[in-house]
Order: C-alpha cells, then sequence, then structure tokens
C-alpha cells in the first residue's frame, strides 16, 4: 500500500503534473487545481539537461518530449564576433542512453505533460487554487469548496501561496541580472547551443528547439520591468554587439509578443519543507539562476523521489519527509548555490575564476541518482 489514498497537487507546471503522473498512474486519487485556465501557452524555450530527460522517460513522455524538442551533445563556447573558442563535449547527466541535452518550446512541453496528467487518471481543475490548507490536510479553494487529504503538495511555483499559508517566510530575490528571451526561427547552423561571455551583456546564447524553432537570450544587468520600453529595439541593440548567427538573429527580432524578459531570482526553503501533512516541491521550495540550465530538472527530481518515497512507505510521517530531505536538500543546495555564484562572478567582473571546475562539480552531482 502507498503511504497515501489521497493527495491534493496545487499547481500544474512541471512539477505538480509530473507527481501527478506517477502518483495517479500507481492508483491514488489526485486533484490537481491550477490557478491558469489552462496549460501553459505563453514562454519561450527551455533547456533540459540529462537529468530532466532521465525522469521524463520515467514518466512515460520521453518519446513525445525528444520528438517534439531537438537533442544535442556537445556545447559552444564562442567570441563576441562569433569565432568557436572551446567545444566542450556535455556531460550526459542522465546517462548514456540519454542526450546530453534537450531543447524544447516551452509550451510544447507544458502540452505533453498535461495530456499525460489526463492519461493517468489523475483530476484537474483550471482556474481554481487554495485559499487555505491546514497542516492536518484541509484544504479550502477558490471555487468554494473544502477537500480533506492525505498530503497537500504545493508546486505553484516561485511566488507560492501555498508557502505563505504555511507561514515561511522565504521570498525570491533577484541576483541582479535581467534575461531577454526571444522565441524565432532556427538558422540551419545552429545546431546545440552556443554561448558566449561578454560583450554588451553577461551572456549570448541560444538554444535549438525543434525542427525550425530555437529561442536566443540576452542578461544584462537588470533593468524595472515596467521600464523595458520597446522591446524589440532594446534587444536588438544589445544583439548588434555580436557576430555570427546573432546577425540573422537580430534580423528576426520585430515581434514583441515573441519575447520575454524576466529577472534572474533565487530563493532556498531550509529544510524540512514540510508543516504536517503539506509539502512544497520545485520551484516553491527552490529556485535559481538559469546559469545552469537546472531548474526544471531539479522539479522533476522532486516529483520523482516524493513519488517514489509516498509509493513505497505505508504511512505518512515525518519519517518520510525527512527522508526526502536527505535526498534532496544537499543536492538542491549545492546547484542552487552554484548557480548564483556564477552570477555573481559576471556581475563583479571575475575573470579568472574556475568555471569549468564548478559546472563539472555539479555536473558529477546531478549526474548521481537523486
Amino acid at each position: 500500500m502507498a503511504a497515501v489514498d489521497s493527495v491534493l497537487i496545487v499547481g500544474a507546471g512541471t512539477a505538480g503534473s509530473a507527481l501527478a503522473i506517477l502518483l495517479a498512474r500507481a492508483g491514488v486519487a489526485v486533484d490537481v487545481v491550477e490557478i491558469e485556465p489552462g496549460p501553459a501557452t505563453h514562454g519561450s524555450g527551455i533547456t533540459l539537461q540529462g537529468n530532466a530527460l532521465r525522469v521524463l522517460r520515467d514518466l512515460g513522455v520521453w518519446e513525445r518530449a525528444s520528438a517534439a524538442g531537438f537533442a544535442f551533445t556537445s556545447v559552444g563556447l564562442r567570441a563576441p564576433d562569433g569565432t568557436l573558442l572551446a567545444e566542450p563535449p556535455e556531460t550526459r547527466t542522465g546517462g548514456s542512453d540519454l542526450p546530453a541535452t534537450l531543447g524544447m518550446n516551452r509550451p510544447e512541453l507544458a502540452a505533453i505533460l498535461a495530456a499525460a496528467v489526463r492519461e493517468a487518471g489523475a483530476r484537474v481543475r483550471y482556474g481554481t487554487t487554495v485559499t487555505g490548507v491546514a497542516e492536518s490536510g484541509e484544504a479550502h479553494l477558490s471555487d468554494g469548496t473544502t477537500g480533506r487529504y492525505d498530503l497537500i503538495v504545493g508546486a505553484d511555483g516561485i511566488r507560492s501561496a501555498v508557502r505563505g499559508m504555511l507561514g515561511i517566510d522565504v521570498a525570491p530575490e533577484p541576483t541582479g541580472m535581467g534575461i531577454w528571451r526571444l522565441h524565432t526561427r532556427r538558422p540551419k547552423e545552429v545546431e546545440r547551443t552556443d554561448l558566449i561571455y561578454g560583450g554588451p551583456c553577461f551572456i549570448a546564447g541560444y538554444c535549438p528547439t525543434g525542427p525550425d524553432t530555437m529561442y536566443a537570450y540576452l542578461v544584462e544587468q537588470a533593468r524595472p520591468r515596467e521600464a523595458v520600453g520597446d522591446k524589440c529595439a532594446h534587444m536588438r541593440a544589445l544583439a548588434e554587439g555580436y557576430g555570427g548567427v546573432w546577425a540573422e538573429i537580430r534580423a528576426g527580432i520585430t515581434d514583441p509578443a515573441r519575447i520575454n524578459y524576466t529577472w534572474f531570482e533565487s530563493l532556498l526553503v531550509e529544510r524540512p519543507w514540510n508543516r504536517g501533512r503539506v509539502v512544497l516541491v520545485g520551484d516553491a521550495a527552490h529556485a535559481c539562476p538559469p546559469t545552469l540550465a537546472q531548474g526544471a530538472a531539479l522539479c522533476l527530481e522532486d516529483a520523482a523521489v516524493l513519488a517514489e518515497l509516498l509509493l513505497a512507505a505505508d504511512r505518512l510521517d515525518q519519517e518520510l519527509f525527512d527522508a526526502f530531505m536527505d535526498r534532496r536538500y544537499a543536492r538542491v543546495q549545492a546547484v542552487v548555490e552554484a548557480s548564483l555564484q556564477l552570477a555573481r562572478w559576471q556581475l563583479d567582473g571575475v575573470r579568472d575564476a574556475d568555471v569549468p571546475g564548478l559546472m563539472g562539480r555539479i555536473s558529477a552531482i546531478v549526474s548521481e541518482h537523486p
């Protein structure tokens, strides 16, 4: 028997959807509430490293994701003028039978996960969220209903309402960087991620997301969100400082609807992530700037580990939550801190930082089974 018969998951993002699939597939009665009216339809691209792909395979959606995305096994480091400086192979953190990296359009990943949630038998209510939760497992919903569950999971993102309802006073902190992302047509030369450190921005890069699509990004000093002005003009001006394929990318910066601007933010909730029968997962518990492209992978791993523990135990108690923390906290903390360190080095203009060493250390950590 599983430790739980009924679970409420607040949030149908990456972590919430993955957990719903794994639990519902095993016969647990799973309700998912999502404040948005349907699966995500906005966003540019997402970079999924091997340890994320390993969980997608366990969810039974790897073939769909692979068909929708663009896989690659190396990364290029370039000078601002486009000259290739180095071509280090990427570590296959999900194992030798999976690619090192898969680029995807975010809405396509959301649609694949949403379909798998339905197929697993979980009940999803869009346009609904919680207005209150109790550590006993009682939940009050925005549609006026009340339910009692064996477990409530706050998977409601970096600005989690559930986190606040539990009295956990942790909020996302800006790192000082802002990122411009563009969803655009893929030039035929782009077959992997290439990164540029330097030039007008801290980072300039791109990632293929499908046969004809990619997303490009430029990371600069954070500016007030309300003062981004003409998105196309600003992004084109930043892109002027880069050569090679960036000339073609720059010519395609014409539609502000395809541009997304956000700040780099981070947070880490100290262990434990639960209060009674309510637990946080994913970005509700931890978030980091995308300098290591591990955000989605950490969310997927949370879901996989929590589901494994819940399905293997015969009761839900603090010992189970402590086991969850023993398998997640140090690993997550290492990734969050390393992601922040990379951002600080760039903000401070450190030229002799051991970036390859830091990246290698994190690759070794996430290559281990969570």
